[in-house]
């Protein structure tokens, strides 16, 4: 904590570039922990990594919870703190149940499209307006998402389908995210794992596989990198604006494809990366805009 408390006081110049250093640092730790998930699941039931990766964190942030105390008793809108709760642990329990059977890569190049999402629903359902140029490079990215899901008859799978249902599910999670900015990040962050300790406990015992001691560690590993990493992302987007930092989230891909290759023997199929590529050019040619016309930006992070 002292590193962050520090850093605060830095310069302006210095203080971005300890928010870019804390935004990759946060990303890099998303992606192991991703990697680290889709390790566990190979042995693992999804429904133990939910249950014990949330437990780890519940027990790290314990101490932050208990001095915020006071911010869980007057919660904002309880029933939408509900839904979003909900809509958080159907999109992590989808994301590492997408990675069970496909690529590490795959699943993050669906998910980099939940800035495209968001745009679209916020049009649709929030009524917001949006010019020609975000319809347009929503339109670009939709063309990305489909050049990765290579429709066919024959490719497009179930686990594809899941993973692209996570993001959608995210990207809903964003939009009443918005709707809750009074809530405390606290209440935020730690609601979410509350959600996936609630449903591991009800899906562990399915499929349960007693783990050794040394997979403990790896869960407890997956529950702190998952904290840290937040903190991270946290405090990089508070020591610099985020349309500085938010950029650099897209470098999860670049993580995504190296673990991917290195742990699993992965090789990222060339419409995966080309898909890639048109999804984080329209993300952030989106983020620009909304920064420009001053709305509240859409960052992307890999699931809680």
């Amino acid at each position: 904590m002292s590193l962050f408390a520090k850093s605060s006081a830095l310069d302006e110049r210095s203080a971005r570039l300890a928010g870019i250093g804390l935004m990759l640092l946060g990303i890099f730790m998303f992606s192991f922990g991703d990697a680290l998930g889709k390790f566990l699941v190979g042995t693992y039931s999804v429904g133990q990594l939910l249950w014990l990766r949330a437990c780890a964190a519940l027990v790290l942030l314990f101490p932050v919870i208990w001095r915020q105390r006071s911010a869980f008793l007057s919660l904002e809108r309880p029933w939408l703190q509900l839904l979003r709760v909900t809509l958080s642990t159907i999109e992590v329990a989808a994301f590492f149940l997408a990675t069970v059977y496909l690529p590490l890569a795959d699943v993050i190049t669906y998910y980099l499209a939940c800035p495209i999402f968001v745009t679209a629903l916020s049009g649709i359902v929030l009524r917001e307006k949006i010019g020609w140029r975000r319809w347009s490079a929503v339109l670009i990215g939709f063309c990305g998402v489909l050049i990765a899901l290579r429709p066919s008859a024959s490719s497009v799978t179930w686990p594809a389908l899941i993973a692209l249902a996570g993001s959608t599910s995210f990207a809903f999670l964003m939009l009443i995210t918005r709707s809750l900015r009074a809530t405390p990040d606290i209440v935020l962050a730690s609601t979410q794992f509350i959600g996936t300790f609630t449903l591991g406990a009800l899906m562990a015992p399915f499929g349960w596989v007693t783990p050794q001691l040394s997979s403990l560690g790896l869960f407890a590993l997956a529950g702190a990198i998952s904290v840290s990493a937040l903190m991270c992302v946290n405090r990089s987007l508070k020591l610099a604006p985020a349309s500085v930092v938010v950029p650099y989230q897209y470098s999860m891909i670049v993580w995504a494809v190296a673990f991917g290759y290195v742990v699993f023997g992965d090789v990222p199929q060339i419409a995966t990366i080309v898909g890639a590529a048109i999804i984080i050019a329209a993300g952030i040619y989106i983020f620009l805009r909304e920064q420009a016309l001053g709305r509240e930006e859409t960052a992307v992070s890999p699931p809680a």
